[in-house]
């Protein structure tokens, strides 16, 4: 038996009544920022498993208003499941004399949180049609939760919805990079701040993906970890985001409609809802995964992560961006013929490129398994890219030059305009409501995840107009 092994058993044995054994401990895939183990016990003669979610590599970490800590992760499961709330039970909290690090045992609950699937799969077509009002009931309990009785006021930070934005901005002007529509969102984002909001519980990553169902609903509302204090309505909007509907086209999760979930947090909460406050949260859920996709990208170059799929997730930022095109300055686009680099070589780079691509995809993935099989996946789907940037990149990118050059006048480089227009955004100087400047960034980002992900439902819907 391995330390952390041995360590495991007397935590259980000691804390979880009736436990006489530790049979065996499961690493679980899935989870990017915390680990999970299924754990098989002896309780009471019977074998039952339990889940495990601890810090990464079972560190002690200190706990930051943007990330309480499993700590408080639990105590909100906890005050949550007391509301209502579909929530696995609490057996043990780890102390730092168990020498675990961070973490909490609970109940094993099963179920299917494969977004995807969830929205795909015949095994939950007869639940489909109520879960958008099943999300907005338990959006309303968790909202509804006592943060003084419960004692979570004093441990999560608060953030109001012009906090939030100035963060993300933050964050993004740190990446050090010009992109033109992430700051034209900001604009618009600037000029649409809710002026009435209530402060309550936020989960913050309520999103399919981020709960367990079956075939009779929701069995569990999974990952607490960024919870905090603001506007509930945040999490309507994440709800909603086009990056968690799977491809599908239902806006709520991709299983659902606005009115449903809508009238299922009104009949809990007794409060109406409105929609524009919630497609500000919306375009906000789209602005803030765009950043997050490019602090991927930042990981890559500078962090001590430089996996194949931290770039690729990098790319995604145009799959946020065309959400955003769609959501506050919709239109139509011409998409840029292709006809690619003039290449004499023999063989020609894409011939390259194409051939390393299809040993991945044809020879490599099927030897192997589990996340090296991903990775593969992720290896050729870049490689992809790579292909259809050398077929319309540098006349996507042409094109971009000549508006930018014809609307400041100026012969600079495309970067140095790009940075020029971002400035100008950030200072007002610019305004969202520029009609050449909208066009441009239709035209821009449109050809860019033409590039970038032409099988994104987004794209789809912006060439459809």
């Amino acid at each position: 038996m391995s330390s952390f092994e041995s360590k495991l058993s007397k935590v259980v044995t000691e804390h979880i009544p009736g436990c006489t054994q530790l049979i065996s401990v499961e690493r679980l895939s899935g989870g990017a920022s915390q680990e999970t183990y299924r754990l098989t016990l002896s309780v009471h003669g019977q074998e039952v498993y339990m889940a495990m979610r601890r810090s990464p590599g079972g560190e002690y970490v200190e706990p930051i208003a943007a990330r309480p800590g499993l700590d408080v992760e639990a105590q909100l499961m906890q005050a949550a499941k007391a509301e209502g709330v579909p929530e696995p039970e609490i057996f043990y909290v780890l102390r730092r004399e168990n020498d675990l690090g961070d973490g909490f045992i609970m109940q094993w609950l099963d179920g299917e949180a494969l977004g995807a699937r969830i929205v795909r799969s015949n095994e939950y077509s007869q639940i489909r049609p109520g879960l958008a009002r099943e999300c907005g009931r338990i959006l309303a309990r968790i909202h509804q939760i006592d943060l003084d009785k419960t004692g979570l006021r004093d441990r999560l930070g608060t953030i109001p919805p012009e906090a939030f934005l100035d963060q993300m901005l933050e964050r993004y002007y740190l990446l050090d990079t010009p992109q033109p529509m992430i700051d034209y969102t900001a604009s618009w984002l600037r000029e649409h701040l809710p002026q009435e909001y209530q402060l309550t519980l936020v989960h913050n990553d309520f999103r399919n993906g981020n709960f367990l169902i079956d075939q009779k609903g929701i069995v569990a509302i999974l990952d607490w970890e960024v919870a905090h204090i603001g506007d509930p309505m945040r999490d309507l909007g994440w709800m909603c985001t086009n990056s968690w509907r799977f491809g599908a086209a239902s806006p709520v999760g991709g299983f659902g409609e606005y009115l449903d979930l809508f009238e299922g947090y009104e009949e809990v909460s007794g409060r109406a809802v409105n929609p524009e406050h919630v497609k500000f949260w919306e375009v906000f859920g789209s602005f803030w995964w765009a950043i997050g996709c490019l602090g991927m990208a930042e990981h890559y170059r500078t962090g001590p992560d430089q996996t194949v799929e931290r770039p690729a997730i990098g790319r995604r930022s145009s799959e946020c961006q065309v959400d955003c095109i769609n959501l506050i300055i919709p239109g139509k686009v011409e998409l840029v013929a292709g006809g690619g680099r003039v290449d004499e070589d023999m063989p020609r780079i894409d011939e390259l490129v194409g051939s390393v691509r299809d040993f991945i995809r044809e020879e490599v993935m099927v030897e192997l398994q589990g996340r090296n099989q991903f990775l593969a996946r992720v290896a050729s789907n870049s490689l992809d890219i790579a292909l259809r940037d050398m077929a319309t990149g540098d006349e996507h990118r042409r094109l971009e030059h000549n508006r930018l050059k014809e609307y400041f006048g100026s012969q600079d480089a495309l970067a140095t305009l790009r940075w020029r227009l971002v400035k100008a955004l950030r200072d007002g100087s610019v305004a969202i409501t520029d009609e050449r400047i909208k066009e441009h960034l239709r035209q821009t980002v449109v050809n860019q995840i033409a590039i970038d992900q032409p099988r994104y439902s987004g794209f789809l819907r912006a060439i459809e107009r």
